[in-house]
């Protein structure tokens, strides 16, 4: 699944059968059964035109579908498009589920929340940290699946007025910048560090975070940060982010116990 997931972020449009050639190459000879079936389990489709999407759950059959909304329409604006999408993150012993709500004009992560379940709840309380913020957008697109088409997500949005926006069935690309900001997320954090625990894992996405916000330029921004570009509080003072440890934001890096020594021996 690791070698998968690494892959896929490389080469999306490789599906069953080249995935399944790839590993062979890479000296792991399984069959396209197995293959397919943990490219299901972690949510990996490739990126062409088909009748039917994959995603990390089915939507449920009897929840209500969304019309696209987002066809043609120019987003020139912070809070005028959120979005929502899931992401699969490997620990030592099995994996994690990521959710992050982003700014489609500003890229800026508004919200995230990490769960060891595809249960709704974690990313209905990553949606309502969000709209804690006091701000809110025009439109909110995902895709279809269970999560984001239960009672819980959609009630929070349509009590505020929030217009719901669903990919279509085959349409890989609706989504595209939060798929991006997987990318970004994998190869500059998650690789690197190999979380071996859920509790790595959110403490270390947790300082990515307040980095991808509030330090990282971005060149489709003119080499502005998101938080500038959205106009979050103390988009010119990164530590104000990492003051939110503790409304589940963004956990604090924790003290290596040789430094906490050095300067007690120093005092």
């Amino acid at each position: 699944m690791r070698l998968l997931d690494r892959q896929y972020l490389q080469t999306p449009f490789y599906g069953v059968l080249r995935m399944t050639a790839w590993l062979a190459r890479q000296g792991r000879r399984v069959n396209a059964k197995r293959v397919r079936r943990l490219m299901r389990l972690m949510g990996l489709e490739a990126l062409y035109p088909k009748p039917g999407k994959m995603s990390l759950s089915d939507g449920d059959p009897a929840a209500r579908k969304y019309p696209y909304l987002l066809g043609g329409l120019i987003i020139d604006r912070p809070d005028h498009v959120w979005a929502a999408d899931i992401t699969y993150v490997p620990l030592l012993s099995g994996w994690a589920y990521l959710v992050a709500i982003m700014d489609w004009f500003s890229r800026h992560v508004i919200a995230w929340d990490l769960s060891m379940t595809l249960e709704s709840d974690f990313c209905v309380a990553a949606l309502q940290r969000a709209l804690a913020t006091g701000r809110k957008p025009k439109i909110f697109n995902t895709d279809q699946g269970s999560q984001f088409t239960s009672g819980g997500f959609t009630d929070a949005l349509l009590s505020r007025e929030i217009a719901i926006s669903m990919d279509g069935r085959g349409r890989a690309y609706d989504n595209i910048f939060i798929e991006r900001l997987w990318r970004t997320v994998k190869y500059e954090d998650v690789y690197l560090h190999d979380y071996q625990t859920m509790g790595e894992a959110k403490l270390g996405l947790g300082r990515y975070f307040g980095f991808y916000n509030f330090q990282r330029l971005h060149q489709s921004l003119g080499y502005r940060t998101p938080a500038e570009a959205y106009g979050a509080d103390g988009a010119d003072t990164p530590g104000k982010f990492f003051a939110a440890a503790g409304r589940g934001l963004l956990p604090p890096r924790p003290r290596p116990a040789a430094a906490v020594r050095r300067e007690s021996t120093l005092t």
